[in-house]
C-alpha cells in the first residue's frame, strides 16, 4: 500500500481528478490551471513541478508537469497512476517536425512513439516492445479535432533521451514516416500499458527541424492555446 506523499508528489489520490493534462514544463501547467480551470487549487509544488485541480465546464481536471525526459515523465506518471487513482494522462506537449508535410504551430497527435532509449528494458520483454497511444483516447480526441477544424497529423512521434546529438537523425526516422520528435510520450505510453491505464500525446510544432522555423519559450508556455483547449473538450468527452 502506498504511503503519502510520494517522494515526488506531495498530496493524496482525493487531490487528482481521473484524468491528468501533462505539459513538460511547471509553467504551461499553471498557465492551463489559470486559465481554464475553476476553483483551480495548487495540489502539488515538489521540486517545482506545479499540479493543480480545478474545474472545466464542470468537469474535475487536474493538470501536472512531468519536467523534461522520459526518466522524469516516468517517474510522475507511474506515481500517478499506481498511486494516486489517476486513470488518463493526455500529455500537452511541444515538438520538433520531421516531416516536409508539417509546419510550426500544426498539432500533431502520437498515435504511437519510436524511441531510441531503453525504457522498456525493464520488462524483460523477448522482443522489442511497440509503445502506442490508448484508441479510445485516439479516436475521441481525432474526431474533436475535426470538428473544430484543426490542423492535425496523427502518426508517429520520436520520443528521443537526447537533444543535441553528434550526427543528424532526422533523415532516417523522416524516412520511416515519423512525423516529430520529442522526449516522453514512449515512456508515458509504456506505464500506461503496464499500468492498465491510458495515455496519448498531443504535441504543438514548436519548431521545424527542416526549415529551421521555431517559436519562443514564452510562446510554447502559452500560446499553444489550439492543443490545450482540444485535450480539455477531451477531458469533458472522457466524463460523458
Amino acid at each position: 500500500m502506498a504511503l503519502y506523499p510520494t517522494p515526488h508528489i506531495n498530496a493524496t489520490p482525493e487531490d487528482f481528478a481521473k484524468t491528468v493534462l501533462m505539459p513538460g514544463d511547471p509553467l504551461r501547467a499553471k498557465f492551463i490551471a489559470e486559465t481554464y480551470l475553476k476553483n483551480a487549487r495548487l495540489v502539488n509544488d515538489v521540486r517545482g513541478i506545479q499540479g493543480y485541480t480545478g474545474e472545466y465546464k464542470g468537469v474535475p481536471v487536474s493538470v501536472m508537469a512531468s519536467g523534461m525526459g522520459m526518466p522524469s515523465i516516468g517517474i510522475y506518471s507511474y506515481e500517478l497512476y499506481n498511486f494516486f487513482g489517476v486513470e488518463n494522462i493526455i500529455r500537452v506537449g511541444s515538438a520538433g517536425a520531421m516531416s516536409e508535410k508539417i509546419k510550426v504551430r500544426d498539432i500533431v497527435i502520437g498515435q504511437a512513439a519510436c524511441t531510441n532509449s531503453n525504457y522498456a528494458s525493464q520488462y524483460n520483454l523477448p522482443g522489442t516492445y511497440a509503445p502506442i497511444a490508448s484508441y479510445s483516447l485516439l479516436e475521441k480526441c481525432v474526431s474533436l479535432a475535426k470538428g473544430k477544424n484543426l490542423s492535425i497529423h496523427v502518426g508517429n512521434l520520436l520520443s528521443s533521451d537526447t537533444f543535441y546529438n553528434d550526427t543528424d537523425p532526422t533523415p532516417a526516422w523522416n524516412k520511416m514516416g515519423v512525423l516529430a520528435v520529442e522526449m516522453e510520450a514512449a515512456a508515458l505510453y509504456m506505464n500506461a500499458a503496464r499500468s492498465g491505464k491510458n495515455a496519448l500525446a498531443i504535441c504543438t510544432v514548436s519548431d521545424h527541424l527542416l526549415t529551421g522555423e521555431s517559436t519562443t519559450a514564452e510562446e510554447r508556455q502559452t500560446s499553444f492555446t489550439e492543443m490545450m483547449e482540444l485535450a480539455l473538450d477531451l477531458c469533458v468527452e472522457l466524463n460523458r
